[in-house]
């Protein structure tokens, strides 16, 4: 396949018609055949994408956005192509693609031509060799998703950033499907089926007719079985639907209530019964604030007072004692002037010493007058109750003081919060509708449940039924049977499956050679240790290390994964030899300098007889232009402009550093 032509009207960023030549091109002195790459340049936001876009679009229509997408889903998509540019009223849209395909062994040159206006349906018209082939919307889709099925083309035309997901692709479900296409495994696969559908029915018309009746009862009950199972896979899906629209509703209707003060109104009663236990514990924190006040918390108040006072009082203990021993010592004095005056001549002299001593011990003493006049057990009694209830007493008040403070804050906050709320009956309204909407999300709920639950029991009896068929097709089958055709056709049956084992086996070797043999010279020195296996029955490739480890895919970098991706579409043709032309945008994106120079001389040049590029100057910049390798395998170049004046785009033919006069055609 070549692709020769894409013409593009009022598409996406392209105003006007645009007709781009595709086809590769001799370089003077440099080929015998023609240089396969065609090399588009664009800053980001040009228009690149849109060139892999518009292949896309014109072969496939609603599958080239991808599975399960819905006829409003695709008019959307169709709508945002259309050119929106400054000045442009006309909402219409087209996209012509020309290319020639070789099929059984003949070529044709064919012509897709795909047009829409904005708001309608996009219309398919098909030539074959210039002329029209009579075929309605539908049937022009299926012959060409015949012609190139979408499931091989997603692995020739792609964006080189997204391509790496393939790596992350633990299921192996999309190489599997590209590996049977491409390999023509799928072709025996189809075979295959086709020689059971007649064998069944070649055994059923030789089966007696009590077996036949049976079998045409089941049948009968698989049908209704399977079409009640699809009905009720469709209310299930309705139902959860529903379950989606009521979900709605109730977030509505609580947006609602929020607005008109509900949030608070759903904590009010909540919060007047916190503001009645705050209450109470105020009340109690007062009540031991006044207790506190009414004890000894007051002696806690004058520390300097307290300090005097028992200065005084130790003072006053101290005289007091000084009082009592000059007592009892004037009594003792007394009778020792007796006892000396019997027993010494000269007991005077002795005695005025000894008076003289006394009172000069008297004047020294310190003199304090007896204001307070306490005794021991009451001075205990005020030490106690100064020092020790006193200090007790003020510790006890400051806690209880801060907790009051933050109670009263907190009965403040919540007195607010309550006044904010509106009335219960001012909001009931709006509280029933919410209360409405639950019970019927409920009921829906339920009913999803059981549709889905009766979904599965259909199946599951379809399956059953599918199941003794076999079993009765299985247990009659005509043991002898002369008929060559049935004889060939069980051979035939047989054969297949061992070929298509074989097949299989063999075009997964050479896969693997393939893969190995272009990994290796896309990859960097320091990986070419790594070898690959293939899966015969998942066709999940596996790196594995010169351990013979297998290395986990997911910790590949970004760049690593497109390298292995590439790697795996480069294998996959060359084991297919299909002939399929290669559009990748952004090919150099993720990769790092040693992954971009083994693409340029060793991926790009040898990949296919046509190589499509869509790059941006900081890709292939003018180093990698000027590579021999990559240089001499340059058919033409464009470069893509975008004028921020109209907001549309439009290509000259040249790269960025090397423009040519030559435009591509354009007419507005």
């Amino acid at each position: 396949m070549i692709i020769k032509n894409l013409i593009v009207n009022n598409f996406r960023v392209f105003r006007g018609v645009h007709e781009i030549d595709l086809a590769p091109r001799k370089q003077k002195d440099y080929h015998e055949t023609a240089a396969p790459i065609i090399l588009f340049g664009g800053l980001n936001g040009a228009g690149k994408t849109s060139i892999l876009t518009a292949v896309r679009v014109a072969l496939y229509g609603r599958a080239a956005f991808g599975r399960g997408m819905s006829s409003a889903e695709y008019q959307d998509q169709l709508d945002a192509l259309i050119h929106k540019g400054v000045g442009l009223s006309e909402g219409k849209c087209s996209i012509e693609l020309v290319f020639s395909h070789s099929q059984n062994g003949l070529e044709s040159e064919y012509k897709v031509i795909r047009g829409w206006s904005k708001g309608q349906k996009d219309k398919l018209v098909l030539e074959q060799d210039s002329k029209k082939i009579e075929l309605n919307y539908e049937q022009c889709q299926s012959f060409l998703n015949e012609l190139i099925p979408s499931g091989i083309a997603d692995l020739f035309f792609f964006d080189g950033e997204k391509i790496a997901e393939l790596a992350e692709d633990e299921s192996g479900e999309v190489l599997q499907t590209a590996v049977r296409r491409l390999l023509g495994i799928d072709v025996v696969e189809r075979l295959r089926n086709d020689l059971a559908i007649f064998l069944k029915r070649h055994d059923a018309s030789a089966m007696p007719t009590n077996i036949k009746t049976q079998i045409e009862k089941l049948e009968t009950e698989q049908q209704k079985a399977s079409q009640e199972a699809k009905a009720e896979a469709n209310e299930a899906v309705l139902c959860k639907a529903r379950v989606q629209l009521i979900t709605d509703d109730i977030g509505k209707a609580e947006a609602a209530l929020s607005q008109r003060g509900g949030a608070w109104a759903q904590s009010r009663e909540q919060e007047i019964e916190k503001q009645n236990t705050l209450e109470n514990e105020r009340k109690d924190l007062e009540k031991t604030l006044r207790t506190e006040i009414e004890g000894s918390l007051p002696l806690s108040l004058s520390p300097n007072t307290l300090s005097k006072l028992f200065e005084q009082l130790d003072n006053e203990k101290s005289a007091k004692q000084s009082q009592s021993f000059n007592t009892e010592l004037d009594s003792f004095m007394t009778e020792l002037s007796k006892a000396l005056s019997f027993r010494l001549t000269d007991a005077k002299t002795a005695l005025d010493t000894i008076k003289d001593c006394l009172n000069e011990r008297n004047i020294n003493q310190n003199s304090t007058d007896l204001l307070l006049d306490i005794s021991d057990r009451e001075y205990n009694t005020v030490y106690s109750q100064a020092n020790i209830q006193a200090k007790k007493s003020s510790s006890t008040f400051n806690v209880a003081k801060q907790q009051l403070a933050q109670v009263e804050e907190q009965i403040a906050n919540l007195s607010s919060n309550i006044a904010r709320a509106p009335e219960q009956e001012q909001l009931q309204s709006q509280l029933d509708i919410i209360k409405t909407l639950n019970n019927k999300r409920t009921n829906a709920i339920l009913k999803l449940k059981e549709t889905a639950e009766s979904a599965k029991r259909k199946y599951r009896e379809a399956i059953e039924n599918a199941r003794k068929i076999q079993k009765l097709h299985d247990k009659h089958k005509v043991a002898h049977n002369a008929e060559a055709s049935l004889l060939n056709a069980q051979n035939a049956h047989l054969m297949l499956a061992e070929f298509s084992e074989k097949l299989t086996d063999i075009r997964v070797k050479q896969l693997e050679a393939e893969f190995i043999k272009s990994y290796k010279n896309l990859a960097r020195k320091e990986d070419l240790k790594l070898s690959a296996r293939i899966n015969t029955k998942t066709f999940d490739v596996e790196l594995i290390d010169d351990k013979q480890q297998t290395i986990n895919r997911k910790a590949l970098s970004a760049g690593e994964k497109q390298i292995y991706a590439i790697a795996i579409l480069e294998a996959l043709g060359k084991t297919s030899g299909k002939q399929l032309p290669i559009i990748i945008d952004t090919p150099l994106g993720r990769l790092d300098s040693k992954h971009r120079d083994k693409l340029i001389s060793n991926y790009f040049p040898e990949a296919s007889h046509q190589v499509i590029i869509l790059s941006t100057d900081t890709e292939i910049d003018e180093k990698y232009f000027n590579c021999a390798d990559f240089k001499y395998a340059i058919s033409h170049a464009y470069e893509i402009q975008f004028d921020g004046a109209t907001q549309s785009s439009k290509l000259k033919e040249g790269y960025f550093w090397k423009q040519q006069t030559k435009t591509v055609a354009e007419v507005n």
